[in-house]
C-alpha cells in the first residue's frame, strides 16, 4: 500500500524479485559505507583549529628564547614516547571507533574546558604580551614554560584524539603534560614572589596581577591532576580499554 491510496506498481512484487532489491538495497549501504570511512578517517588526519593555535603559540614562544631547551625537548621526546607506547604497551582495539571516557556534550566537563583554556592560556598569553609593552623581562620569561607547555598539551591531545590511539594514550598525555607543568607553575610563582620582596620597576597592578595569575593556575592545575586526572580519568580509562572484548581475546 501506499500512502493510504491504494496499491502502486513499486508494491507489488514477487518474492524473488524482493529477494534481489534486498540484495541490492544492501549491497549500495554496504558501498556507501565503503565510501564513507575513507573520508572520516582523512578528515581527522588533519589538524584541528585549536591545534593550529596552539602550534602557533608554541612556535613564537620557542622562537623569541622564552622556552628553555629543556622544555622543548621535552615536547619531541613525548611525541615519540606516545608513539612508542601505542605500539608496544597499549595499541588502539577499534582504530578510529574508540568512544572517550566521557561525553564531549556534557555541559559541566565542557564549562571546564573552558575555565581552564582561560585560566591556563588567554590570560597568560595577556599577561606576557603586556609585559613585551611594559619591558617585563623577567615576568615574560617565568609564565611563557607554562603557556608552551599547556599550548603542546593542547596539540597532543588534538593527536591522541584522532582516533589512532587508545585511551590510556589519551589518558597519559594531560596526566604527563600536566605534572610537568607544575614545575613551571611553581617557578612562575615564585618569580611573583621575589618580585613583591625586591624592588620592581613595573606597575603594582602588573605585580598583583602576575601573582595572582600564578596561584590560579597553581590551585586549578593541581585540582586537574590530583582531583580529576588520576582519580577519576585515568581509571575509568584503563576500565574501559581492558573491559573491551578484543582484550579478553
Amino acid at each position: 500500500m501506499s500512502g493510504g491510496v491504494g496499491p502502486t506498481c513499486n508494491d507489488i512484487s514477487l518474492p524473488k524479485e524482493q529477494e534481489q532489491e534486498h540484495k541490492v538495497q544492501n549491497d549500495d549501504s554496504k558501498s556507501l559505507k565503503s565510501v564513507k570511512t575513507p573520508t572520516t578517517q582523512q578528515k581527522a588526519g588533519f589538524l584541528s583549529f585549536q591545534q593550529l593555535n596552539s602550534l602557533a603559540v608554541m612556535i613564537v614562544l620557542s622562537a623569541s628564547g622564552m622556552v628553555s631547551p629543556e622544555d622543548i625537548a621535552f615536547v619531541l621526546l613525548s611525541i615519540i614516547y606516545v608513539y612508542f607506547l601505542s605500539r608496544v604497551a597499549f595499541p588502539s582495539l577499534q582504530p578510529g571507533r574508540e568512544s572517550s571516557v566521557f561525553d564531549v556534550k556534557n555541559k559541566v566537563l565542557r564549562l571546564y574546558v573552558l575555565v581552564g583554556a582561560i585560566i591556563g592560556l588567554l590570560l597568560p598569553i595577556g599577561y606576557i604580551f603586556e609585559g613585551i609593552y611594559e619591558g617585563d623581562k623577567e615576568g615574560i620569561k617565568a609564565a611563557a614554560p607554562h603557556v608552551f607547555l599547556l599550548a603542546s598539551q593542547v596539540f597532543m591531545e588534538g593527536l591522541a584524539f584522532s582516533g589512532k590511539f587508545s585511551l590510556p594514550i589519551r589518558a597519559f598525555v594531560p596526566v604527563c603534560y600536566n605534572s610537568v607543568r607544575m614545575y613551571a607553575i611553581l617557578d612562575w610563582l615564585r618569580n611573583e614572589i621575589s618580585k613583591g620582596e625586591e624592588e620592581y620597576g613595573g606597575s603594582t597592578r602588573r605585580l598583583y596581577v602576575g601573582m595572582i595569575l600564578a596561584i590560579a593556575n597553581l590551585a586549578f592545575w593541581s585540582f586537574n591532576l590530583f582531583g580529576f586526572l588520576l582519580p577519576v580519568y585515568l581509571p575509568k580509562a584503563f576500565k574501559r580499554y581492558y573491559s573491551d572484548p578484543k582484550m579478553r581475546d
